[in-house]
Order: C-alpha cells, then sequence, then structure tokens
C-alpha cells in the first residue's frame, strides 16, 4: 500500500510537471578527442574469467579484482557452457530466483550508458520464458523496465538505456516475477563523455529502441567508439522502391555548432552513406512521394529521435538542396544542408514526439518543390522516455519516513484537486438537457475525462457516456470475477493490443471469451466505448457477438461469444495446430469477406473496421469465419459532401494501404487492401510482415506479387496445400488478391466483388475436384510435388482481359509460367452459372 501511494504521488508530480514544463532534450556530443570508456565497469556475469567482446574486456562477476562491482542478494545461480559458439559473454550466465542487486562506484557522476545483455542460449525451458525487472538506482533516481525474453531463444539481445546518474552508487537490481526467474549474461555501465552540461528541469533518461545505418551496413560495436549497433534500414522502409542507396568515402568534415555532429555523435560509417529519394519512382507516380521509416513502438508514449545527415550528395549545398522531414506526418522540420559551407557537414535533428495509439511511429522526408531532386537520410535513432518512479525496496525500513509523508502530500493534494474539479464541473453542466441518444449511435463517443490516470472509467461516476446508450448489456463485476475464476493464468487464451482474453462461463451457462484492458496496453476509453457501439447495434454471422460489457472498479472489460477455434492466424503458422484444407480457407475468406461487406454497406454509413488481419478472423466450432475487433471502427456518412475519412494513421503494419498512409484519407478500399494480405496469408501460411527472411522477401504483399509476376507462384505457396490446389483456382484467386493489393483505391474491387469471385474460385475448385474422381484430364493441373504441373490446355478466367490466350500456345501469361487457355464453355456447362461476369 505503502508503495502505490508513494508511486501515485510521483505520477502525480510528474504530470503537473509535463504540464508546465516542455523542454526540447539537446544530447550534444561535443568533440572530446580524450574520451574513453573505462574498461572496469564491463562484466561478464556468472563467471570468474575475462571475456573480450566488441573491442571492449568484460571482467568475471566472480573475479575478486573486480573491486568496482559487487553482487548482492542471494538465490543466484550460474550455468557455464564453453562448448557453445556463441561469443564468450553469451556462454556464461547468472541466474536469480529472488532479488538480487549488482552495486557499482562510478566516477564521474553524469549521463551513462547502461547496456544489458540477454541470452537464452542454453535452450532451458526456464530460462526461455524468464520474466522479470530490472531497476536503475542512483541517488534520487528510480528507473525500472520489465522484461520477458519468450521471444529471444538464441539470439542475443542487447537493452540500452541512457540514465542521468547523480550518484557514484549505481544499484542495478533484478526482481524476477513469481514462477519465474531473471537472468543477466553481461552488463556494460561507461560515462556518456567527459564534460556534457545537462539542461535542468528535463527528464534525459531514455531507452534506445532503434538504431539505424540508413543505406549502408550493419555497424558492430567493434567499429563504434560507444560500443553502439547500428543496424540495417531496409526492413522498415515503407516503399522500397522510393529511395536509392549512397555512399562516399570521404572522411565527414566535422563542423563546431549546437547541432553540428562529432565523430562521437555517430561513426564515420554513418556519414558515409545514405538514403536519397528516388526521384524517377515519384515521376512514375505522378505524385511527390515521401520516403518513409515505420516503426513499431509502444502506443502513447514520448519518444525521442535524433535524425542524422550528411550530404554526400551534392559538391556544393545549395537551397535547392534542402527539404522537409516529417515525423507522423504532422510535425515537420526544415532540414537545411545549405547552411553549412563546407561540404560533407554531419549535422543531426531532433525531434519529441508522443506516439498515437496506432502502435506505429513513422519518419519520413519530402522534396519541398516536385521539380527538385532534393532529400536523403544518413542515420536514425529512436527512443522512449523512462518515468522516474519510485521502487520498492525490500532491504529495509529506512525509507518508510519519506514514503509516508509523500502518501499525505499526495493525498492533500488530490482531494483539493477533486473538489477543485467537481465544483468547476458543477457549474459547466447544462440544466435541463437531455442526451440525444440517436445521435450517438454511430459517431465516435467522446472522450471521458472521468478516468484513472490511464484512461479508464470509474464506476461510481455516472457521467459515462455508454450510459446514456441504455444498452443494457452491462454485466457486474462480481459476475466477471466468477467467470474468469478471479482471472486464472489458467484460462487465458490470447492477449492483443487492448489487453488480455480469457475463456470464461457465464451465470447462464455459456462460454465466453473475456477481454480485459490492461494498463499500458497503448488503447483506452475510446476504443472501449467504439467496440461497445458498434457491436451493439450490428448482427451478422460473419461479425462476432458482443454479449456484454463492465466498467466497474476501473476496469475496462468485453465479454464476446466464444469461438472455439481461436484465430485464422492460429491455424495458418506458428501452431501446431492440424493445417486447413484449401476448402476449408476458401470458406474462411469468403465468411470474413461477407462480414466486411455487411460493414461497408450500411444504409447509413460505411462502417471502415481499419485493422483487418488474420488475428481479426475468428473462427468457430464449425470454422464459421467471423470478423473481430471494432476498436479502431471509424464510420463515413453517406451523402455528397463526405465521400472519405481523414484520420490520424492507425492499423497493423503489412496491412496498412499505401494510399491511406501518404495521404491519411481512409475508405472502404483501405480494408479491402489488409484484405488483399489476409488472402496472401491464407495462400502461403506465413506472416504479412517477417523480418527473419531475406530483405526481398520481408514483406509478405512485395513478394508473393514478385513471384506471381515471374511465374514462381509455386515458391510462395503453403507446402501442406501440395496436391490439394486446381491450377485455375489458383490462378483466380492470385488475380484477386492481386485486385486488393492495387496501390490506388479506386483500382481496388468492392468487398461485394471480392465475395463474387471467392465463390467463383471455390466453385473452380469444386468442379474440378468432382471431375477428377471420374476421369483423368488434362485441363486438371494441381500444385504437385513443389512445383505446378502445367496441362497443355488450361481453363481460366475469360472475363481477366489479361489471361485470354489463344490456343496453340504462341501468347500466353507469362505471370504463370506461360499458362495457356482452353475454351471456357466446358466450365460453364458444369458450372452452371448463367449470370457470370
Amino acid at each position: 500500500m505503502e508503495n502505490l501511494c508513494f508511486r501515485n504521488s510521483v505520477s502525480l508530480f510528474v504530470t503537473i510537471m509535463m504540464v508546465t514544463v516542455l523542454l526540447l532534450p539537446h544530447l550534444t556530443l561535443s568533440d572530446t578527442s580524450d574520451y574513453s570508456r573505462p574498461e572496469k565497469i564491463y562484466v561478464n556475469c556468472g563467471s570468474d574469467s575475462n571475456a573480450d567482446y566488441g573491442g571492449r574486456t568484460f571482467v568475471g562477476d566472480m573475479n575478486s579484482s573486480n573491486n568496482s562491482v559487487s553482487l548482492i542478494g542471494k538465490g543466484t545461480e550460474v550455468l557455464d557452457d564453453q562448448s557453445s559458439v556463441a561469443p564468450l559473454i553469451y556462454r556464461t550466465v547468472r541466474i536469480f530466483r529472488r532479488p538480487s542487486s549488482y552495486k557499482f562506484q562510478l566516477d564521474p557522476v553524469g549521463l551513462h550508458f547502461v547496456r544489458l545483455h540477454f541470452s537464452a542460449v542454453f535452450s532451458r525451458e526456464d530460462l526461455l520464458k524468464a520474466r522479470f525487472t530490472v531497476s536503475a538506482t542512483s541517488g534520487s533516481n528510480h528507473h525500472f523496465k520489465s522484461f520477458s525474453l519468450q521471444n529471444t531463444t538464441n539470439i542475443p539481445r542487447v537493452e540500452e538505456f541512457l540514465l542521468m546518474i547523480n550518484s557514484p552508487n549505481l544499484e542495478i537490481r533484478f526482481m524476477p516475477e513469481p514462477s519465474s526467474l531473471a537472468l543477466v549474461n553481461a552488463i556494460e555501465v561507461f560515462s556518456a563523455r567527459n564534460d556534457l552540461e545537462i539542461p535542468t528541469k528535463i527528464d534525459k533518461n531514455l531507452h534506445t529502441i532503434y538504431r539505424l545505418n540508413v543505406g549502408g551496413v550493419k555497424i558492430t560495436p567493434a567499429n563504434d567508439t560507444l560500443g553502439r549497433t547500428w543496424s540495417l534500414d531496409d526492413d522498415f522502409l515503407f516503399r522500397k522502391d522510393s529511395a536509392r542507396n549512397m555512399n562516399s568515402t570521404q572522411k565527414p568534415n566535422y563542423q563546431p555548432g549546437s547541432v553540428a555532429a562529432t565523430d562521437l555523435t555517430a561513426p564515420d560509417f554513418v556519414y558515409q552513406t545514405a538514403k536519397a529519394m528516388n526521384r524517377s519512382s515519384s515521376e512514375r507516380m505522378g505524385m511527390l512521394m515521401n520516403v518513409t521509416w515505420s516503426f513499431k513502438v509502444k502506443s502513447n508514449y514520448r519518444h525521442f529521435i535524433r535524425v542524422h545527415f550528411c550530404d554526400i550528395l551534392s559538391n556544393f549545398p545549395t537551397i535547392d538542396s534542402d527539404f522537409f522531414l516529417y515525423v507522423n506526418g504532422h510535425q515537420r522540420v526544415d532540414v537545411k544542408p545549405s547552411g553549412y559551407d563546407r561540404p560533407v557537414t554531419p549535422f543531426y535533428i531532433d525531434v519529441v514526439t508522443v506516439s498515437d495509439g496506432s502502435g506505429l511511429l513513422n519518419v519520413s522526408i519530402g522534396t519541398k518543390e516536385t521539380d527538385k531532386d532534393a532529400g536523403f537520410l544518413n542515420g536514425l535513432e529512436v527512443m522512449e522516455f523512462l518515468s522516474n518512479s519510485g521502487f520498492n525496496s525490500t532491504d529495509g525500513n529506512s525509507s518508510r519516513v519519506p514514503i509516508i509523508a509523500g502518501c499525505v502530500a499526495a493525498a492533500v493534494l488530490v482531494l483539493v484537486l477533486s473538489l477543485l474539479v467537481i465544483v468547476f464541473l458543477k457549474r459547466r453542466r447544462p440544466k435541463n438537457t437531455k442526451p440525444d441518444v440517436d445521435a450517438t449511435v454511430w459517431s465516435p463517443l467522446p472522450l471521458y475525462r472521468g478516468g484513472s490516470s490511464d484512461n479508464r472509467p470509474i464506476s461510481h461516476n455516472n457521467n459515462s457516456p455508454l450510459r446514456n446508450l441504455n444498452l443494457g448489456l452491462t454485466i457486474p463485476f462480481t459476475d466477471i470475477l466468477r467467470a474468469t475464476n478471479n482471472f486464472d493464468e489458467q484460462l487465458l487464451i490470447g492477449k492483443g493490443g487492448f489487453g488480455d482474453v480469457y475463456k470464461a462461463i457465464l451465470r447462464d451457462g455459456t462460454k465466453a471469451a473475456i477481454k480485459r484492458g490492461k494498463t499500458g496496453s497503448g488503447q483506452g476509453i475510446l476504443e472501449f466505448q467504439t467496440e461497445i457501439q458498434v457491436l451493439s447495434r450490428i448482427r451478422h454471422k460473419h461479425l462476432v457477438s458482443l454479449t456484454g460489457y463492465c466498467e466497474e472498479n476501473s476496469e475496462m472489460i468485453l465479454v464476446y461469444e466464444f469461438m472455439e477455434k481461436g484465430t485464422l492466424k492460429e491455424h495458418l503458422y506458428d501452431s501446431k495446430l492440424p493445417p486447413l484444407t484449401w476448402k476449408q480457407r476458401l470458406e474462411i475468406c469468403i465468411g470474413a469477406a461477407r462480414g466486411l461487406h455487411y460493414l461497408h454497406s450500411g444504409a447509413e454509413g460505411a462502417i471502415i473496421h481499419r485493422d483487418v488481419k488474420s488475428t481479426n478472423i475468428l473462427l468457430d466450432e464449425n470454422t464459421i469465419a467471423k470478423v473481430a475487433d471494432f476498436g479502431l471502427s471509424k464510420l463515413t456518412i453517406r451523402n455528397q459532401d463526405q465521400t472519405h475519412i481523414s484520420t490520424n494513421i492507425k492499423g497493423t503494419f503489412g496491412y496498412l494501404d499505401p494510399e491511406y498512409l501518404s495521404t491519411h484519407i481512409l475508405t472502404e478500399k483501405s480494408d479491402v487492401y489488409a484484405f488483399g494480405v489476409v488472402l496472401l496469408e491464407v495462400l502461403c501460411a506465413r506472416p504479412a510482415l517477417d523480418r527473419y527472411l531475406p530483405h526481398e522477401e520481408v514483406n509478405l504483399a512485395e513478394w508473393a506479387l514478385y513471384c506471381k509476376s515471374n511465374g514462381e507462384i509455386e515458391e510462395i505457396v503453403d507446402p501442406r496445400l501440395l496436391g490439394q490446389i486446381e491450377m485455375n483456382s489458383l490462378v483466380k484467386f492470385m488475380e484477386i488478391a492481386e485486385k486488393c493489393l492495387k496501390e490506388y483505391g479506386d483500382e481496388r474491387p468492392s468487398m461485394a466483388d471480392v465475395i463474387w469471385d471467392l465463390e467463383y474460385v471455390l466453385q473452380l475448385q469444386a468442379v474440378t475436384v468432382r471431375r477428377g474422381i471420374h476421369e483423368e484430364d488434362d485441363s486438371t493441373a494441381i500444385v504437385s510435388g513443389g512445383s505446378l504441373v502445367v496441362p497443355r490446355l488450361m481453363v481460366t478466367d475469360s472475363f481477366s482481359t489479361n489471361s485470354i490466350v489463344h490456343n496453340n500456345g504462341d501468347e500466353s501469361d507469362n505471370r504463370f509460367g506461360g499458362i495457356t487457355d482452353s475454351s471456357e464453355t466446358r466450365v460453364f456447362s458444369q458450372l452452371k452459372i448463367s449470370e457470370a461476369r
């Protein structure tokens, strides 16, 4: 209780300070030629010997000569595997089953890098599932971060922090979660520079999440004075053809100045490579295109972005070489290489921004004029701000007095503020005014201001907008607890952006899926209200039904019908479930398309789902598909003045409509594009984005269309479908996906057209299967033995102008390896489709 009160008081204090003070951080690293990183603060955990890595010597934490580091705590153990091929620092690991600490004696104080190395190279199950919190304490500064190593496996993970250390005593504490453990392989702590002046009144504590060498190769710690890793940028580039790589062998001309870079700001390698705008690509598109890098980040977090520039394109920079930098589409900064007298002069721009609820952060460069060939970027760093919060100490009771004092002060302050807010609201509340219930049925509900600090509603406040809808769907929190057995982890069936999902049994004995919003999920009351208002007003066989909700006790809980077979994604990849047949996959696609068509064809206006993906398509016990998760949905009103919505970008990267990304204009065709990606997931059984694949294969949509254009469809088809897919069915299916993925929305089909085409694909498949039982026919082609078996004569969709060819085979559609066409009379006589288009 004391800890909770203390954290609340600190949280309130930080909130007040953020309202009154907004300063831009200046992390300028001046030219410090005498700078060197002391070797004594590199720790090889779980070892009594030293290990060299990245040009640094890590001293074993069991080495008695290492006087500047001490290990405090019990419940530790060590694993040592010198037979491993991993780097030396990852061959040993220290494991903590109880709270334990490393303490460091630092000289000097000030801004420091802190890096933690994790690697579960021992493949022990308990290591792979480690969940723990790490805190860093120095003087009055306390910072903590939670970690989960479930996806680490054999790939070492390095977490880097930039912390203001105001005491020579630094404690890094590891605290495992209940029934779990903590671990660490190596620790680095060193001064960022010797004479860095820190502005006051600003939080300079950061966690690095991305660091990119744009247009160049990966830079390893051995090639960076500060031991940083600079990754490739290609996987984050939205359009691969929007930029071209540039490089130079000239050494950067470092100049003095407040934003001029030094050899410590970034290595020379960063400033000798760049990506420049590909003007020829923009000309082909007939429009001014930006070059955009997109990053997954935590929603609604403050981020510090440092963008590195060095003009290696121009011999003499002029005003024509200036361009714009955009952050999240709404912050625009002038980039002026012309402001530097000497060519190849590195400089940087710092931006502080708050991410929106989409979970994406976009950084773009764009020319000021269409006829100017300007715009480049050399390096990019993205960091998130850490909160300065109190952390529980189990070493003694010496801190009770300040904690209690903080609690009392916070309680008095909260009481005073609450009274002022109540008086203000009473004076502002209009008299004798009834809410217009009909007006709130489709439009997004206003943001509820009576919530807790994490934007959750508070049950005792009767001003919740949901109460005005009279839905009759509220479920008492006690019933929720009973249905989930107090949110028993054994009943946990899924995790999403909004919160955890539990399997539950309601009072009437029916099964339900209960989604519980969680703190820091990135989605709050607005998404909660949108989901309720949309699902309470629509009913369809292929849309998940909402059976109730609860907003008591600062909770946001949604109760849905239970979908026995989970998500479509779980049946396609990353699970051990039996594979779906081709027929089942087609039926699932048709069902999901019907659900989306219902949303798009409302009499009042189209509901745009805005987050169509395989995880939001659920399957019931009969494998019937239902579209779910309407928290990001938007309504377009059908009138002459509004045919689209201009809005902030929200959705999931890999499914986002490129036109929506570039224009911020949302239409039903944005859902159609995302559905096209889902079609490819169904065919290929792989994620929309897979960063572990070769560069050209990372983006599923781009890779699939590339294979289609080169007649290599067999390269992307799920191997488990071998021998199942009739060739005409496959050809038509790929044509549908390609139409959905057109760059411009007006070129994409409606969901009604998609349904018709998918039903045609299913009929093509069914006719061939029935015919194949009774006869062998040259016009039956299947995916077999890892390649496409293409017959001499092939039935195709005669209504696609690209697929009509001569029967003699002289001309063919090279998209599918030279497939030829025969008379379609035979197919239509068996399909008995009179209204075919």
